[in-house]
């Protein structure tokens, strides 16, 4: 399938540079990161929340779970996680369970867990479960510079 015709196009109208990473099919973020042999600190994952009658994505490492009661001191009571159906809403063009960590494209506001936004390097999910992009921190930077930062997830 490779890169996500949605994520495609924003990435190119953004000008946001990027190494495309094949690797065998992966049906976790934590696999994906061992196939293609990076830190799971770097995999930067993105999960789909519901806020105030609408979502949003938290984007933070592979290798660490959300804290939801932190992300509720942050955010306010009304977050909880959205299922499956509601995300294969907002991902049409994706593989079932493969987000790419990156909103805007498809319409979610963001927030970012600071341990992600800490690597020299970070590399998404490409909308398939056979792909991943590689972008440095400047550019990963660029595509969540408006987003809300904190900590909000811990290593697993």
């Amino acid at each position: 399938m490779s890169i996500a015709p949605t994520l495609q196009k924003y990435l190119t109208a953004e000008n946001i540079q990027y190494e495309e990473i094949p690797h065998d099919f992966t049906v976790s973020s934590t696999r994906t990161a061992e196939a293609c042999h990076v830190s799971g600190d770097r995999l930067a994952k993105g999960v789909v929340l519901r806020r105030d009658g609408g979502y949003m994505l938290a984007v933070m490492p592979a290798s660490h779970h959300l804290r939801l009661s932190e992300l509720r001191a942050k955010l306010g009571n009304d977050v909880g996680m959205a299922d499956e159906t509601e995300i294969g809403q907002l991902f049409r063009d994706c593989a079932h369970g493969a987000v790419p960590a990156v909103g805007k494209c498809y319409g979610l506001d963001l927030i970012v867990d600071d341990s992600i936004d800490a690597q020299p390097e970070v590399y998404v999910e490409a909308g398939d479960h056979e792909t991943l992009l590689r972008l440095d921190h400047t550019e990963f930077a660029r595509l969540t510079a408006n987003a809300p930062h904190g900590r909000f997830s811990a290593h697993d």
